[in-house]
């Protein structure tokens, strides 16, 4: 069985679950099942109006967010699912941070749910800094059913990392 990199925090058997699941090649249709829906969030203009809808609906007092977008440069074999940053530059005499959301534009391909699942994620440090059990009760408030949602996000991007690799190595 492969490593499964993207769920190396979860417990063993959870890990051999979808490892199974992938070796029979059901991984794909299970979590199809699960989130057949695709969104229609395809632009950066798109996705920050998105953004913005989950941000006033849950967050309205934490600070205005200044871009989102898609990142086609964000790695996520380190990792890098989404990412916020609050950018300081200088205006005349004054410092000024500007906040930005970037999501990974494999994203454009996602279920709903997962693209949600990011955009929460990374909403949340708008409240809260470190991953700690406030974050992830924020992110649950946000987002019922969170959790699960962040594990088969992981599942899917394991499914989509073996595909690509059966598919390069069959050409």
């Amino acid at each position: 069985m492969t490593a499964l990199r993207y769920l190396q925090g979860y417990p063993p058997h959870l890990q051999q679950q979808v490892g199974v699941l992938l070796q029979q090649q059901r991984l794909g249709d299970y979590l199809a099942q699960r989130y057949p829906e695709r969104h229609a969030v395809q632009s950066d203009k798109a996705l920050y109006a998105h953004c913005l809808q989950l941000k006033q609906r849950f967050l309205r007092s934490a600070p205005a967010i200044d871009k989102v977008l898609y990142d086609s440069k964000l790695d996520v074999l380190r990792h890098a699912l989404g990412l916020h940053t609050a950018i300081s530059r200088v205006q005349g005499g004054r410092l000024k941070a500007k906040k930005e959301i970037r999501v990974a534009s494999l994203f454009r391909e996602a279920p709903a749910a997962f693209l949600d699942m990011i955009l929460v994620h990374e909403l949340a440090h708008l409240r809260e800094s470190e991953h700690n059990k406030a974050f992830y009760q924020l992110c649950q408030h946000m987002l019922p059913g969170y959790a699960q949602i962040e594990f088969d996000l992981r599942a899917w991007l394991c499914w989509r990392e073996a595909t690509q690799q059966t598919a390069t190595t069959c050409q």
